[in-house]
């Protein structure tokens, strides 16, 4: 079996609001060498496969600063510091689509976005019978299209790589994988 790592030290290099880098020293246990790494320490996160009652996705269209590209994803953000992951999911979808729903939402798995640098999870939700409230409410630099697509279409964009998001295509395989469409 492959032995954990101890943690020797931890250095927080630089707070970049979103994630602090840190450099952790690790050693490990059999072949004692240590070495350094660095470290993204971030809030989780959490999405949500939206389903209107007509049974269409809630995509949205936002510009992505990473990238320079406009994407297609599904709503979803940080987790606030005392916030529960169904909570946070609650909160982003009404606020990047405008749409809500009397349904309670269903976790469908978690997931470790990138574990050889990252150290957060990320919480994956599928809500249904969504209806339009009549508005956004994005955050300061957040412009959102929202994008109703059928089922099979969102399958196809997912195929050809148009939804080529890793933590939203994790989603999907969740969705997918626990509902039949």
């Amino acid at each position: 079996m492959i032995p954990k790592w101890d943690t020797v030290s931890i250095k927080e290099l630089i707070d970049l609001k979103i994630f602090k880098a840190k450099i952790v020293r690790r050693r490990h246990p059999v072949w004692e060498r240590e070495s350094d790494f660095v470290v993204l320490s971030s809030l989780n996160w959490a999405n949500v496969v939206p389903l209107t009652k007509d049974n269409k996705i809630l995509l949205i269209e936002q510009y992505r600063q990473g990238t320079d590209s406009i994407t297609l994803e599904i709503p979803g953000g940080l987790i606030e510091e005392d916030e529960l992951p169904i909570d946070a999911a609650y909160r982003e979808c009404l606020e990047e689509t405008g749409y809500k729903s009397d349904e309670k939402l269903i976790q469908t798995g978690v997931s470790l976005p990138n574990p050889a640098f990252l150290n957060n999870k990320c919480y994956s939700f599928a809500w249904f019978g969504l209806e339009p409230t009549g508005s956004q409410s994005f955050d300061l630099n957040e412009e959102i299209r929202v994008v109703p697509t059928e089922v099979e279409e969102v399958k196809k964009m997912i195929e050809d790589g148009r939804i080529n998001h890793s933590v939203i295509l994790t989603a999907f395989f969740y969705f997918f994988n626990k509902y039949q469409f």
